[in-house]
C-alpha cells in the first residue's frame, strides 16, 4: 500500500455518521476520509458546515455520491451510514466498482432475504450478496473479516444481547424450555435523527416507556446469532430519557447449579484476547456511564444463592460499539490493523 489507506463515508449526517466521522478523522492508520452525501445535502462542501464541532480537525471534504466517484477516489473501503433502502441500492454498485463495504444499515444482516423483507417491510436483498456478507461482530466472526468484501455491521441491541449470552449458549449452560428474557434499554439517539413525535424532548424527558414488544426488527438478529428458537426468548426494548447508551439485563435459568467462579471463568475464557469486551468480577455490574463514548461492551452478572438463576448486565454505547465504533473495529480487521486501533 502506497501511503495511508483511503476510505470513503457515505451518509455522514446522522448521529452514527457523525460518530464515525470523528473516529475516522483521528484514526492513525488512514488518510483523512472523503464524505459522500446524497441528494438532500449535495450543496455541502465540507462536513464542518453540518458539524461545526469538527472545525480544526483537518480536511473533511464532502462530495455528491456516485459509486464511480467513490471508486475514482482511490478508497479501499466505503462505509455506508445510510438508511436500509439506500444501502440495498448502493452496496451492489460499490462492490461492482471494486470497493470493500462496511454497511451500518440492517440490509445485509440476515442469511435469508425473506427475514429482512418480513421484518423491515422492504424488498429483500440479493441472496448471492447475503451469502458473501460477514456479520460484523468481531468477537465472534473476526477471522472472516480479512477476506470480507461486505461486512454487515450489527444492530446496537443485538450486539449487547449476543455478546452477553453467546458464551452460555455455546457452553450449553442454559436450561432448555425455561426461556430467556432480554430486557433492553436505549438512549434516544438509537432511534436515529429523523424527527418523530415520540422523540421530541417533552415526550422523552422525565419519561420511560417500552416499545416494539414482539415486533422489534432486531429480534431475528438476536435469535439467528444465538441459535435460539424465537419461542424461547422474550426480547423487550425501552426508551431511556438520555442521549446514548444501551443496557441489557438478561435473565436465564441454568441447566444445573453453578458457582459464580465457574460463570466468570467461562466468560474470561470466551473473551480472552478480545480487547473490546470488558468483564466485571462476579457480583459487580456495569453502568452506562462506564461505557459512554467508548467502543467497549461491559458485561457483569449476579447469581442466585442456589446457583440456578443468572442475571447478566451487558451495556455499551449505541453509537460506539453499537454502530460507528464497531464499524471501525470491523475495518481494522479487514485491513490488517490491530482491532483496537483508533478506538482507545
Amino acid at each position: 500500500m502506497n501511503g495511508p489507506m483511503r476510505v470513503a463515508v457515505v451518509g455522514a449526517t446522522g448521529y452514527a455518521g457523525f460518530e464515525l466521522a470523528q473516529l475516522l478523522l483521528r484514526h492513525p492508520g488512514i488518510a483523512k476520509p472523503t464524505f459522500y452525501l446524497r441528494e438532500s445535502a449535495k450543496s455541502v462542501h465540507c462536513l464542518t458546515e453540518i458539524f461545526p464541532q469538527l472545525r480544526g480537525w483537518g480536511e473533511a471534504p464532502c462530495r455528491p455520491f456516485s459509486a464511480q466517484a467513490v471508486a475514482d477516489s482511490g478508497a479501499g473501503v466505503a462505509f455506508l451510514a445510510t438508511p436500509h433502502e439506500a444501502s440495498l441500492e448502493m452496496v451492489p454498485q460499490l462492490l461492482d466498482a471494486g470497493l470493500r463495504v462496511v454497511d451500518l444499515s440492517g440490509a445485509f444482516r440476515f442469511r435469508d432475504p425473506d427475514t429482512f423483507q418480513n421484518w423491515y417491510k422492504l424488498p429483500g436483498p440479493d441472496a448471492a450478496l447475503l451469502a458473501r456478507a460477514v456479520y460484523g461482530l468481531p468477537e465472534l466472526y473476526g477471522n472472516a473479516l480479512a477476506a470480507a468484501k461486505l461486512v454487515a455491521n450489527p444492530g446496537c441491541y443485538p450486539t449487547s444481547v449476543i455478546l452477553g449470552l453467546r458464551p452460555l449458549v455455546e457452553a450449553g449452560w442454559i436450561a432448555p424450555g425455561r426461556g430467556i428474557v432480554c430486557d433492553c434499554k436505549s438512549g434516544a439517539s438509537g432511534a436515529g435523527k429523523e424527527p418523530k413525535r415520540e422523540l421530541h424532548f417533552v415526550e422523552v424527558d422525565e419519561n420511560f416507556r417500552a416499545y416494539g414488544l414482539f415486533t422489534h426488527r432486531h429480534t431475528p438478529e438476536v435469535t439467528e446469532h444465538l441459535g435460539i428458537a424465537p419461542r424461547e426468548i422474550i426480547f423487550s426494548t425501552h426508551l431511556l430519557p438520555l442521549a446514548r447508551g444501551i443496557l441489557s439485563t438478561l435473565y436465564v435459568w441454568l441447566d444445573q447449579p453453578r458457582e459464580a467462579a465457574e460463570i466468570e471463568a467461562l466468560y474470561r475464557r470466551f473473551y480472552a484476547g478480545k480487547p473490546m469486551v470488558r468483564l466485571w468480577p462476579a457480583g459487580r455490574l456495569p453502568e452506562l456511564q462506564h461505557v459512554a463514548h467508548t467502543n467497549f461492551c461491559d458485561i457483569g452478572f449476579a447469581l442466585d444463592s442456589r446457583g440456578e438463576r443468572l442475571v447478566l448486565v451487558s451495556c455499551l454505547d449505541n453509537l460506539g460499539k453499537g454502530a460507528a465504533g464497531q464499524a471501525v473495529q470491523n475495518m481494522n480487521g479487514m485491513m490488517g490493523f490491530d482491532e483496537a486501533t483508533g478506538l482507545q
